[in-house]
Protein backbone atom coordinates (compact mmCIF):
# COMPACT_ATOMS: atom_id res chain seq x y z
CA UNK A 1 0.00 0.00 0.00
CA UNK A 2 1.32 3.34 -1.07
CA UNK A 3 1.12 6.39 1.18
CA UNK A 4 -1.18 7.74 -1.12
CA UNK A 5 -3.69 4.85 -0.63
CA UNK A 6 -3.66 4.59 3.32
CA UNK A 7 -5.26 8.59 3.72
CA UNK A 8 -7.87 7.63 0.79
CA UNK A 9 -9.23 4.39 2.84
CA UNK A 10 -8.96 6.06 5.78
CA UNK A 11 -11.02 8.86 4.86
CA UNK A 12 -13.69 5.98 3.49
CA UNK A 13 -13.89 4.40 6.57
CA UNK A 14 -14.33 7.82 8.76
CA UNK A 15 -17.44 8.17 6.37
CA UNK A 16 -18.50 5.25 6.31
CA UNK A 17 -18.67 5.00 10.24
CA UNK A 18 -20.55 8.72 9.95
CA UNK A 19 -23.00 7.43 7.84
CA UNK A 20 -23.62 3.91 9.88
CA UNK A 21 -23.83 6.23 13.41
CA UNK A 22 -26.47 9.12 11.46
CA UNK A 23 -28.38 6.05 10.37
CA UNK A 24 -28.77 4.53 13.68
CA UNK A 25 -28.82 7.91 15.51
CA UNK A 26 -32.27 9.38 13.01
CA UNK A 27 -33.65 5.74 13.08
CA UNK A 28 -32.94 5.01 9.14
CA UNK A 29 -36.03 4.29 6.65
CA UNK A 30 -38.32 2.68 9.11
CA UNK A 31 -37.87 5.77 10.96
CA UNK A 32 -39.03 7.90 8.88
CA UNK A 33 -42.14 6.13 7.80
CA UNK A 34 -43.32 5.75 11.31
CA UNK A 35 -42.80 9.57 11.23
CA UNK A 36 -44.80 10.31 8.23
CA UNK A 37 -47.53 7.92 8.15
CA UNK A 38 -49.79 8.47 11.40
CA UNK A 39 -50.25 12.44 10.09
CA UNK A 40 -50.28 10.54 5.76
CA UNK A 41 -53.45 8.65 7.24
CA UNK A 42 -54.75 11.11 9.50
CA UNK A 43 -55.27 14.22 6.66
CA UNK A 44 -56.06 10.93 4.15
CA UNK A 45 -58.96 10.40 5.83
CA UNK A 46 -59.93 13.84 6.89
CA UNK A 47 -60.09 14.77 3.01
CA UNK A 48 -62.25 11.65 2.24
CA UNK A 49 -64.77 12.38 5.56
CA UNK A 50 -63.97 15.61 7.12
CA UNK A 51 -64.37 13.16 10.28
CA UNK A 52 -62.15 14.58 13.09
CA UNK A 53 -62.88 12.29 15.87
CA UNK A 54 -62.17 9.54 13.03
CA UNK A 55 -58.92 10.84 11.38
CA UNK A 56 -57.77 11.12 14.77
CA UNK A 57 -58.16 7.76 16.24
CA UNK A 58 -56.76 6.16 13.19
CA UNK A 59 -53.14 7.97 13.32
CA UNK A 60 -53.37 7.08 17.12
CA UNK A 61 -53.99 3.44 16.48
CA UNK A 62 -51.60 3.07 13.62
CA UNK A 63 -48.91 4.86 15.97
CA UNK A 64 -49.29 2.42 18.34
CA UNK A 65 -49.08 -0.32 16.33
CA UNK A 66 -45.72 0.62 14.86
CA UNK A 67 -44.66 0.42 18.61
CA UNK A 68 -46.24 -3.29 18.74
CA UNK A 69 -44.45 -4.34 15.71
CA UNK A 70 -41.17 -2.73 16.94
CA UNK A 71 -41.31 -4.14 20.60
CA UNK A 72 -42.44 -7.49 18.52
CA UNK A 73 -39.28 -7.49 16.49
CA UNK A 74 -37.03 -6.69 19.40
CA UNK A 75 -35.63 -3.36 17.66
CA UNK A 76 -35.08 0.07 19.44
CA UNK A 77 -38.41 1.63 20.17
CA UNK A 78 -37.43 5.29 21.16
CA UNK A 79 -38.08 6.86 17.36
CA UNK A 80 -41.82 5.29 17.44
CA UNK A 81 -42.17 5.96 20.69
CA UNK A 82 -42.06 9.56 20.13
CA UNK A 83 -43.99 9.27 17.41
CA UNK A 84 -47.14 7.89 19.61
CA UNK A 85 -46.17 10.72 21.97
CA UNK A 86 -46.41 12.93 18.64
CA UNK A 87 -49.37 11.55 17.65
CA UNK A 88 -50.88 11.83 21.24
CA UNK A 89 -50.85 15.58 21.73
CA UNK A 90 -52.03 16.31 18.64
CA UNK A 91 -54.93 14.25 18.83
CA UNK A 92 -55.94 15.86 22.50
CA UNK A 93 -54.92 19.18 21.46
CA UNK A 94 -57.71 18.49 18.43
CA UNK A 95 -60.67 16.94 20.38
CA UNK A 96 -60.00 19.29 22.95
CA UNK A 97 -60.50 22.55 20.91
CA UNK A 98 -62.53 21.04 18.12
CA UNK A 99 -60.23 22.36 15.04
CA UNK A 100 -58.81 19.77 13.26
CA UNK A 101 -55.60 21.97 11.83
CA UNK A 102 -54.76 21.85 15.56
CA UNK A 103 -53.71 18.19 15.25
CA UNK A 104 -50.59 19.47 13.59
CA UNK A 105 -50.31 22.24 15.90
CA UNK A 106 -48.33 20.72 18.66
CA UNK A 107 -45.53 19.07 16.34
CA UNK A 108 -45.48 22.48 14.91
CA UNK A 109 -44.48 24.24 18.24
CA UNK A 110 -42.07 21.13 18.68
CA UNK A 111 -40.48 22.18 15.00
CA UNK A 112 -40.03 25.32 16.45
CA UNK A 113 -38.42 24.77 19.23
CA UNK A 114 -36.29 22.79 18.01
CA UNK A 115 -34.96 25.02 15.59
CA UNK A 116 -34.01 27.46 18.29
CA UNK A 117 -32.75 24.61 20.08
CA UNK A 118 -30.19 24.31 17.72
CA UNK A 119 -29.64 27.88 17.02
CA UNK A 120 -29.18 28.83 20.76
CA UNK A 121 -27.15 25.40 21.82
CA UNK A 122 -24.71 26.68 18.81
CA UNK A 123 -24.47 30.25 19.76
CA UNK A 124 -23.49 28.87 23.35
CA UNK A 125 -20.86 27.10 22.33
CA UNK A 126 -22.52 23.51 22.65
CA UNK A 127 -23.89 22.86 19.60
CA UNK A 128 -26.99 20.53 20.11
CA UNK A 129 -26.01 17.79 17.00
CA UNK A 130 -22.90 17.30 18.95
CA UNK A 131 -24.77 16.42 22.51
CA UNK A 132 -27.01 14.10 20.35
CA UNK A 133 -24.56 12.38 18.18
CA UNK A 134 -21.31 12.32 20.66
CA UNK A 135 -22.64 9.12 22.66
CA UNK A 136 -23.11 7.86 19.42
CA UNK A 137 -19.54 8.13 18.02
CA UNK A 138 -18.74 7.18 21.37
CA UNK A 139 -16.83 11.09 22.12
CA UNK A 140 -19.51 12.14 24.63
CA UNK A 141 -18.26 16.17 24.92
CA UNK A 142 -14.73 15.21 24.48
CA UNK A 143 -14.99 17.15 21.04
CA UNK A 144 -15.64 20.59 23.30
CA UNK A 145 -12.40 20.77 24.23
CA UNK A 146 -10.00 18.50 22.29
CA UNK A 147 -11.18 18.20 19.25
CA UNK A 148 -11.80 21.61 17.91
CA UNK A 149 -11.96 20.67 14.01
CA UNK A 150 -15.09 18.36 15.42
CA UNK A 151 -16.42 21.35 17.31
CA UNK A 152 -16.42 23.34 14.49
CA UNK A 153 -18.53 20.51 12.55
CA UNK A 154 -21.18 19.98 15.01
CA UNK A 155 -21.60 23.73 14.97
CA UNK A 156 -22.28 24.13 11.32
CA UNK A 157 -25.01 20.90 11.18
CA UNK A 158 -26.51 22.57 14.13
CA UNK A 159 -26.82 25.73 11.84
CA UNK A 160 -27.70 23.62 9.28
CA UNK A 161 -30.57 21.95 11.35
CA UNK A 162 -31.86 24.70 13.21
CA UNK A 163 -32.23 27.01 9.86
CA UNK A 164 -33.72 23.83 8.19
CA UNK A 165 -36.28 23.67 10.64
CA UNK A 166 -37.19 27.30 11.02
CA UNK A 167 -37.14 27.95 7.19
CA UNK A 168 -40.00 24.72 7.47
CA UNK A 169 -41.79 26.73 10.00
CA UNK A 170 -41.99 29.48 8.30
CA UNK A 171 -43.87 27.81 5.84
CA UNK A 172 -46.40 26.27 8.06
CA UNK A 173 -47.26 28.77 10.43
CA UNK A 174 -48.94 31.06 8.16
CA UNK A 175 -50.87 27.98 6.66
CA UNK A 176 -52.26 27.65 10.33
CA UNK A 177 -53.86 30.37 10.38
CA UNK A 178 -54.29 30.66 6.33
CA UNK A 179 -54.95 27.42 4.96
CA UNK A 180 -57.80 24.86 5.79
CA UNK A 181 -57.16 21.72 7.32
CA UNK A 182 -56.48 18.96 4.55
CA UNK A 183 -54.20 21.93 2.58
CA UNK A 184 -52.14 22.23 5.66
CA UNK A 185 -51.94 18.28 6.47
CA UNK A 186 -50.83 17.64 2.74
CA UNK A 187 -48.32 20.15 2.67
CA UNK A 188 -47.12 19.24 6.05
CA UNK A 189 -46.56 15.71 5.10
CA UNK A 190 -45.12 17.06 1.95
CA UNK A 191 -42.49 18.47 4.10
CA UNK A 192 -41.77 15.71 6.62
CA UNK A 193 -39.16 13.86 4.57
CA UNK A 194 -37.26 16.48 2.22
CA UNK A 195 -35.72 18.89 4.71
CA UNK A 196 -35.28 15.95 7.00
CA UNK A 197 -33.24 14.23 4.32
CA UNK A 198 -31.20 17.61 3.79
CA UNK A 199 -30.44 18.18 7.27
CA UNK A 200 -28.83 14.85 7.60
CA UNK A 201 -27.32 14.75 4.22
CA UNK A 202 -25.28 17.99 5.30
CA UNK A 203 -24.44 16.36 8.93
CA UNK A 204 -22.87 13.69 7.21
CA UNK A 205 -20.49 15.85 4.75
CA UNK A 206 -19.81 18.28 7.31
CA UNK A 207 -18.60 14.98 9.58
CA UNK A 208 -17.22 13.35 6.98
CA UNK A 209 -14.58 16.03 6.54
CA UNK A 210 -13.99 16.06 10.41
CA UNK A 211 -11.65 14.63 12.13
CA UNK A 212 -11.55 11.16 13.68
CA UNK A 213 -14.04 11.18 16.92
CA UNK A 214 -11.59 10.67 20.22
CA UNK A 215 -13.28 7.29 21.83
CA UNK A 216 -13.65 8.19 25.25
CA UNK A 217 -14.73 4.70 25.92
CA UNK A 218 -11.85 2.96 24.47
CA UNK A 219 -9.72 5.52 26.62
CA UNK A 220 -11.98 4.88 29.84
CA UNK A 221 -10.95 0.93 29.29
CA UNK A 222 -7.38 1.29 28.51
CA UNK A 223 -6.74 3.18 31.58
CA UNK A 224 -8.72 0.52 33.75
CA UNK A 225 -6.32 -2.26 32.54
CA UNK A 226 -3.11 -0.17 33.21
CA UNK A 227 -4.52 0.94 36.42
CA UNK A 228 -5.04 -3.24 37.10
CA UNK A 229 -1.97 -3.90 35.47
CA UNK A 230 0.32 -1.23 38.52
CA UNK A 231 -1.82 -2.95 41.11
CA UNK A 232 -0.63 -6.44 39.64
CA UNK A 233 2.90 -5.56 39.14
CA UNK A 234 2.82 -2.98 42.88
CA UNK A 235 1.27 -6.37 44.22
CA UNK A 236 4.09 -8.72 42.15
CA UNK A 237 7.03 -6.09 44.03
CA UNK A 238 5.47 -6.63 47.51
CA UNK A 239 5.17 -10.06 47.30
CA UNK A 240 8.68 -10.34 45.99
CA UNK A 241 9.77 -7.95 49.07
CA UNK A 242 8.19 -10.13 51.35
CA UNK A 243 9.55 -13.51 50.26
CA UNK A 244 13.12 -11.65 50.32
CA UNK A 245 12.71 -10.05 53.79
CA UNK A 246 12.03 -13.76 54.86
CA UNK A 247 14.95 -15.49 53.04
CA UNK A 248 17.31 -12.98 54.59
Amino acid sequence: MTSLEKPTEDAQDSRAVTEAALFEAFGGVRGMVETVVPGLLFVSIFTINKNLYWSAIAALVVSLLLVVVRLARRDTVKHAFSGVFGVAFGVAFAMMTGNAKDFYLPGMLYTLGLALAYIITTLAGVPLIGVLLGPVFKENLSWRTRNPGRKKAYAKASWAWGLILLAKCMILFPLYWWADTTQLGWILVALKIPPFLLAVWLTWVFLAKAPAPIDVFAEMEAEEQAEREREAAAGERESAAGRHRRDS
